[in-house]
């Protein structure tokens, strides 16, 4: 399986990955900063898992093993606070196309 290029990913975002929620609200684990990403700021339409058509203001692609779940907090290199609207895995066994995962983020 080929992997996406560590050079193609030449942001740095931080992910507070989702871990429940409390009696005060939403839980996360500790930042994980200066993840590897390709950011593109632009706005899409894109497919919510519940089959809503939402707004995309922020498309990321990352190596395979980074761990997103659904409701993350994501910083983005501009400062912007986002969370996931939709989460992929692009993988193509057998196929030279670079395996990664890519998230849709408000």
């Amino acid at each position: 399986m080929t992997r996406i290029p560590a050079w193609l990913l030449r942001h740095r975002i931080t992910i507070e990955r989702y871990r429940g929620d409390s009696a005060y609200g939403p839980l996360y684990d500790p930042p994980d900063e200066d993840v590897p990403a390709l950011v593109s700021e632009t706005i899409r339409l894109v497919r919510a898992p519940d089959g809503r058509q939402v707004v995309s203001s922020a498309q990321l692609l990352l190596d395979l093993d980074t761990d997103v779940p659904a409701g993350s907090r994501i910083t983005l290199p501009s400062g912007r606070t986002t969370v996931p609207i939709s989460i992929a895995t692009v993988d193509a066994p057998g196929l030279p196309v670079p395996a990664h995962r890519e998230v849709s983020a408000e």
